[in-house]
C-alpha cells in the first residue's frame, strides 16, 4: 500500500497522523504567502476578559490570575498544568509530563472547571490522571485562572476555580487589517521539544477570520539522576522518565461577522495527541477531539435587555490505550454539548446585572479490559443571575444558581462476560448555590474585599457508577450510588493594593464541606486475575464516599520596582514574588488530605531595558509530611531558573521578532510534586537542568 506524507515544520510526518490537519495547515500556509505583499496596520487590541465576572469589572481584591504577553511566553509548557503550576494557589497533578491538570486551592479533578474560550472543554482528563487534558496551551492568547468557587456562572464543578484559555479563534473584535498574526518556534528542554504554532488573523467590511496549527514532539524527559519508586520498590537508578515522550498536532479554522454593537462567528478546531504512560512501561495513549463553537453577542440593545450573549458548543472526543503489541486495550469516548444565553439588563439605579441559562449533556462510554466505568448520560441545565450594587466606595455582589442534574447508567452489556456494573440505573439531583460578596476602596490605592458563598455539586458519573481496577491509581475504585450532594461553604477575605508600578495582594481563605467525596481505603484487598498465564494479584480497595471535610490557605503576591531606567542608569530592575499554602483534612477521622501542595515561595528579580530583559527566578517548596496514613511525605526542593529574552532587528510588515532563552533547575536537583499521587510521584520527578530557546514574530 502506498503511503503519502505531510511536512511540517518538524520534520516528514506519515499522513494518517495528520489527515484532519492538512486543509487547516494549506489555508493558513496560503494567507502567510500573501503576508509580504500586504502591509496591515497595528493588529487590534485584544479584548479583556475577566473570567467569572460577566459585568467587566477590575479584578481588585478578587482572586483572579492572567498569564498573557511575556509571561506567558516564558511559562508556556506541554500542558496546562505545567504552565499554570507556581501561580497563587495553583499546584498540578503531575501524572508524568504528558498529562498535568491544574490543581486549584487543593482541589482538582471534576472540582476545576476548564473552560475553551468561555466554552467548557470536554475530555476525559477528570476520570483519570493519565488522561490529558485536551486544551493546548501553544496557540492560547491569554490564560485567566479565578481561584475559589465560581459555580454561579459555571456549575458545582467550579467549586475549587476555572481556568479558561482564551485564544480568538471567534472572532470578537472589529480587524484592523486584512492580515495580522504570530508564528512562534520553541525548542530543547528536559524534554528535547519541537514546537510550533502559526496564528493568523484579519478580515475586512465587518467580516473577520482566523486559523491557526500548532505540533509539539518531545522525547523522554530528563531528570537529575533518581531512584524510582514503583509499588513500593525501589528500581535501577535513571536519568529519564520512561515512556514519556509525546507528539501533538492540532488546529483550528473560525470567521464571523463583527460589528460596533456585536459579533456572530462559529469555529471549528481539532487535535491530537500521542503519549506514554510512565506508569505502564508499554502503553501508549491516542487521543483526539473535534470541536465545533458557536458564539455571538448583541449590544446597546436600548430597551429593558441591554447586552445578550450566546455560545454553543458541540465536542466529539476518543482515546485509544494502546498496549505493546499493537492491540487496543481499552477505548475512551466523550460526546457532549453545552449551550448558554447569558442576558445583561439595562442599569436600575446603581444595580447591575446578568441572569441567564445553561444547559449541558454529555455522553461517556469505556470499551475494553481496563474499563472500570460503564457507559454513562448526564443531563444538566442550570439558571443563574449575578448582581451589583454600586453604592460609592462599597460595591456589593448578590448571586443565584439553581441546577438539575441527571446522571445513568447504561448497566453492564448483555453479552457481557464479567458482569460489573449491574442493571442499567439513573439518580437525579437540584444542586444549588449562592453567594454574597462586597469591595471596598479603602482609600488611593487600597481595596478590600469578603465572600461568602454556599455551592453544592451533583457527584460525577465516575464517583456514582466506578467498579473495577484503575491502573493509573493502582486501585481497585467503587463508586457509590447512593451518594447526596457535595456541599461546601466558603469565606475569603482580600486587600489588594497598587501604586505607582508597585503591588500588593493578599488573600485568606476557608473551604468547609459537610460532604466532601472523598476517595478511601476501605483496608481490603481485591484479588484480580492475571493476564497471558501471570498469577493472580492483589490490589487495595477504595471507595467514594461523603464524608466532613476542610481546606484552607493563604495566598500573598507582590511587585516591587527597585530602580528605573533612565537618568544615567541602562537598565531597570523589578522584584517580584509570591507565597501560598493550602492544608486540610479530613473533619471524620482527623486525617490530612491527600495530594496537597507544601508551603511554597517564589521570588524572581528582573532586569528590563529597551530591548532585552533577563531574570532569575528561585522557586522552593516545603517538604510535605501532613499526609494521611496511606501516604508517604514528599521532601522539599529549592530550584533555580535564568530567563532572558529580547528584540530582534527582523520585523514582518512592521511588527515585532523577540527571541527567549530559559535556563531550568540550574542546580540540576531532583523536585518531587507532592500534588501527584503516589503511584507517580516516585516515577516522575521533574525536568533536570536544561536550557530552552524559542523566536515569536507578530506581524
Amino acid at each position: 500500500m502506498r503511503k503519502s506524507f505531510f511536512v511540517t515544520a518538524f520534520g516528514v510526518v506519515p499522513s494518517a497522523r495528520c489527515h484532519a490537519l492538512q486543509p487547516l495547515a494549506l489555508a493558513v500556509l496560503l494567507l502567510a504567502a500573501t503576508a509580504q505583499a500586504q502591509t496591515p496596520p497595528a493588529a487590534a487590541p485584544q479584548t479583556v476578559v475577566v473570567t467569572g465576572n460577566p459585568l467587566g469589572r477590575e479584578a481588585g481584591a478578587a482572586p483572579v490570575s492572567v498569564l498573557a504577553g511575556n509571561g506567558l511566553l516564558l511559562r508556556r509548557a506541554g500542558t496546562l498544568g505545567e504552565t499554570l503550576d507556581g501561580l497563587p494557589g495553583v499546584s498540578a497533578s503531575g501524572f508524568g509530563p504528558n498529562s498535568s491538570r491544574p490543581v486549584i486551592r487543593g482541589l482538582d479533578g471534576d472540582r476545576v472547571r476548564l473552560l475553551d474560550g468561555g466554552a467548557a472543554s470536554i475530555d476525559a482528563s477528570n476520570l483519570s490522571f493519565d488522561h490529558a487534558s485536551a486544551t493546548d496551551p501553544l496557540v492560547a492568547e491569554r490564560i485567566e485562572v479565578l481561584r475559589g468557587p465560581a459555580a454561579l456562572l459555571y456549575g458545582g464543578n467550579a467549586t475549587g476555580g476555572v481556568v479558561n484559555v482564551i485564544n480568538n479563534r471567534i472572532p470578537r473584535v472589529v480587524p484592523v487589517g486584512a492580515l495580522s498574526g504570530r508564528a512562534e518556534v520553541r525548542f530543547g528542554g528536559a524534554a528535547a521539544e519541537r514546537a510550533g504554532a502559526v496564528v493568523l488573523e484579519g478580515g475586512a467590511g465587518g467580516f473577520a477570520w482566523h486559523a491557526d496549527v500548532h505540533s509539539r514532539k518531545a522525547s523522554d524527559l530528563r531528570t537529575p539522576r533518581y531512584t524510582p519508586i514503583e509499588d513500593g520498590e525501589a528500581l535501577e537508578p535513571a536519568k529519564r522518565v520512561r515512556n514519556s515522550a509525546a507528539r501533538t498536532d492540532g488546529g483550528a479554522m473560525g470567521a464571523g461577522w463583527v460589528g460596533a454593537n456585536g459579533y456572530l462567528g462559529a469555529s471549528f478546531d481539532t487535535g491530537e495527541q500521542d503519549y506514554g504512560v510512565t506508569v505502564e512501561p508499554d502503553v501508549t495513549i491516542r487521543m483526539k477531539r473535534d470541536r465545533t463553537s458557536l458564539a455571538g453577542e448583541l449590544r446597546a440593545l436600548g430597551g429593558p435587555i441591554a447586552t445578550i450573549t450566546a455560545q454553543a458548543s458541540h465536542t466529539r472526543y476518543r482515546h485509544d490505550e494502546v498496549e505493546g503489541s499493537g492491540e487496543i486495550g481499552t477505548t475512551f469516548r466523550s460526546t457532549g454539548d453545552e449551550l448558554r444565553l447569558q442576558l445583561r439588563h439595562a442599569p436600575i439605579g446603581p444595580l447591575q446585572g446578568v441572569f441567564g441559562v445553561q444547559t449541558e449533556k454529555l455522553d461517556f462510554s469505556a470499551l475494553g479490559e481496563e474499563a472500570f466505568v460503564p457507559g454513562t448520560r448526564t443531563r444538566s441545565t442550570a439558571l443563574f443571575a449575578l448582581e451589583e450594587l454600586d453604592a460609592g466606595p462599597v460595591r456589593l455582589g448578590f448571586g443565584l444558581r439553581s441546577e438539575r442534574v441527571r446522571v445513568a447508567s447504561v448497566g453492564d452489556a448483555p453479552d457481557a462476560e464479567e458482569p460489573r456494573f449491574g442493571s442499567a440505573a439513573e439518580r437525579r439531583f437540584s444542586p444549588s448555590s449562592a453567594s454574597v460578596q462586597a469591595s471596598l476602596d479603602a482609600g488611593p490605592g487600597w481595596q478590600l474585599s469578603a465572600t461568602l458563598g454556599h455551592t453544592e455539586r451533583a457527584p460525577a458519573y465516575y464517583e456514582l457508577y466506578a467498579n473495577g481496577v484503575h491502573v493509573a491509581t493502582a486501585a481497585y475504585e467503587r463508586g457509590d450510588a447512593t451518594l447526596p450532594t457535595e456541599r461546601s461553604r466558603h469565606a475569603e477575605l482580600g486587600l489588594a493594593w497598587a501604586a505607582a508600578g508597585s503591588s500588593l495582594k493578599f488573600s485568606l481563605w476557608q473551604t468547609r464541606f459537610a460532604r466532601y467525596i472523598a476517595l478511601d481505603a476501605t483496608g481490603v484487598d481485591i484479588t484480580v486475575p492475571g493476564e497471558g498465564g501471570e498469577p493472580d494479584s492483589s490490589v487495595p480497595e477504595y471507595a467514594f464516599r461523603s464524608v466532613g471535610a476542610r481546606l484552607q490557605g493563604f495566598e500573598i503576591e507582590g511587585r516591587l520596582p527597585l530602580m528605573a531606567a533612565g537618568s544615567g542608569r541602562p537598565f531597570g530592575l523589578e522584584l517580584s514574588g509570591s507565597l501560598d499554602r493550602v492544608s486540610g483534612r479530613n473533619t471524620g477521622t482527623g486525617e490530612a488530605l491527600p495530594r496537597l501542595a507544601p508551603l511554597r515561595a517564589r521570588l524572581a528579580l528582573q532586569a528590563q531595558a529597551e530591548g532585552w530583559q533577563a531574570g532569575v527566578v528561585l522557586r522552593h517548596a516545603a517538604r510535605q509530611s501532613r499526609v494521611p496514613a496511606t501516604d508517604t511525605a514528599t521532601p522539599g526542593h529549592t530550584l533555580l531558573d535564568l530567563t532572558a529574552g529580547g528584540d530582534l532587528p527582523l520585523a514582518l510588515a512592521g511588527g515585532r521578532t523577540q527571541w527567549f532563552a530559559k535556563l531550568s533547575n540550574l542546580s540540576d536537583r531532583v523536585a518531587t510534586n507532592a500534588a501527584a499521587i503516589g503511584t507517580i510521584r516516585g516515577l516522575s520527578p521533574e525536568g533536570g537542568r536544561a536550557l530552552s530557546v524559542g523566536l515569536r514574530a507578530s506581524f
